[in-house]
């Protein structure tokens, strides 16, 4: 399988060093030269566009920041797509903005499955990711193999557009998640009580969580050098709480979330990591004790 491999950023890069260790014939394009480096050094073979990717490659692969970059991506490669191939995006975007991708390209005789990860930076260097794909079964299988070499939990959730409603729920969880985390390590050191002894104590109980166990072990340390930047999870809750508009829903917890990240945003710490969450929470309570 020849694959093609279109935002080489701070997720995909990794990805697209995965496919290469696992065998696969590998085409890139990017618009700097020093995102290619890396993943050329690697065995990659640079082409002149994204079209010229599409035209060397059996499957395309995406991770670009919002649906405007994907709808442009995915033009291109029906621009230069034989027949069969397979595009996969695996950026984070609005479910209705994936079936409309996705449609378009059934149109021009591209298969389209969106398949949003998680696992951040780490996930993706190590190639542990969770991906949660929408799309033909078919092409699922298809594909299999590639994701095999990106995540360590591949799931086929639906049809079109399933894969970002799995992610949009793993958003609403992971950030009520570490807005909670931070809250409570906020409290206790407020408290006068040393936060790292209550996340052991807690780790043994029911409010274990991952979240608590990683997102809150880089509290404590105070490491907001972003493995996922605040300002990713900030345009996924934006596309979360979109999408509750559209559907009629309440997500409360969401909600409230959703505004915690844009304030974190707001106050300067995007290009941090989102536990920087901590930091708001000390801001607001009048700095760290």
């Amino acid at each position: 399988m020849n694959i093609g491999f279109i935002g080489l950023g701070l997720m995909g890069r990794p990805m697209a060093l995965n496919l290469r260790k696992a065998g696969f014939a590998l085409s890139v394009w990017a618009r700097r030269e020093a995102s290619l480096t890396p993943v050329v050094a690697a065995g990659a073979v640079a082409r002149g566009s994204i079209a010229e990717v599409a035209a060397a490659s059996d499957v395309v692969f995406s991770c670009v920041p919002d649906a405007p970059q994907v709808a442009e991506v995915a033009q291109a490669v029906a621009d230069g797509a034989r027949p069969g191939l397979v595009y996969v995006d695996m950026s984070t975007i609005a479910p209705a903005a994936a079936r409309e991708i996705a449609a378009g390209l059934q149109a021009r005789g591209v298969v389209m499955l969106d398949a949003p990860v998680s696992g951040g930076e780490m996930g993706a260097i190590a190639g542990t990711l969770t991906i949660m794909v929408g799309g033909e079964p078919a092409a699922f299988d298809t594909v299999r193999p590639a994701f095999e070499a990106m995540g360590k939990s591949i799931t086929r959730v639906g049809e079109s557009g399933a894969g970002q409603v799995a992610k949009a729920c793993n958003q609403i969880l992971t950030g009520v998640g570490v807005a909670a985390v931070a809250e409570a390590l906020n409290f206790a050191r407020k408290s006068a009580v040393d936060p790292a002894r209550v996340r052991e104590a807690l780790l043994g109980g029911f409010a274990n969580s991952r979240i608590l166990d990683n997102h809150g072990q880089r509290m404590i340390e105070r490491t907001f050098k972003p493995g996922f930047k605040a300002w990713m999870h900030q345009k996924d809750m934006g596309i979360v709480m979109d999408e509750a508009h559209r559907l009629g829903l309440a997500l409360p917890a969401a909600a409230v979330t959703a505004q915690l990240f844009n304030a974190l945003v707001g106050s300067g710490m995007g290009e941090d990591d989102s536990v920087a969450m901590l930091k708001l929470f000390e801001s607001m309570s009048g700095g760290a004790a």
